[in-house]
């Protein structure tokens, strides 16, 4: 592991500058998981929510999310998305939705946080719409999957599921 960045030699916050870096295709991945109970779960999955379909809405807040992470996330730097996808598997044996988001980019820094960011996003959005009929909603296990591109090589969680 590598030293921290974010910081400068008086150990104050800064901002990476990624100027020098080359411009590779770089890619992200990010989980989470929202769990529900079997009515707020069933309602989702049937779209019988009063506020709408719920993954559709929080299909867009991810990807809303993920464009705007910089403003989000003090030392993220602006960057020129090119993709930023948002998949949903319905476990509904666990009554757990989770959440998967893929974002790329050809730049000079990585779309790890924007991943991190949709799936956030996304997930908050699931309880917003959900909350009305089930308060004890949790969300959990947010987590880099993987990422491909630029200097420190690619990354595959060993327990990506």
């Amino acid at each position: 592991m590598g030293e921290f960045t974010h910081f400068n030699h008086d150990g104050r916050a800064k901002m990476v500058n990624v100027g020098e870096k080359p411009v590779t295709l770089r890619t992200a991945v990010a989980r989470g998981t929202v769990r529900l109970n079997a009515q707020t779960f069933a309602m989702v999955r049937d779209g019988g929510t009063k506020k709408g379909d719920v993954l559709a809405v929080a299909q867009v807040g991810g990807i809303m999310a993920a464009k705007r992470t910089p403003e989000l996330i003090p030392m993220c730097h602006p960057i020129m998305i090119t993709g930023v996808d948002i998949s949903f598997a319905l476990k509904e044996d666990e009554g757990e939705i989770d959440i998967t988001a893929t974002v790329s980019c050809s730049g000079n820094t990585g779309v790890e946080m924007e991943a991190l960011t949709a799936v956030s996003a996304a997930a908050l959005t699931i309880y917003d719409m959900c909350k009305a009929v089930q308060r004890d909603i949790v969300i959990c296990d947010i987590r880099l999957i993987s990422k491909t591109g630029g200097k420190s090589g690619d990354f595959h969680r060993e327990d990506a599921s």
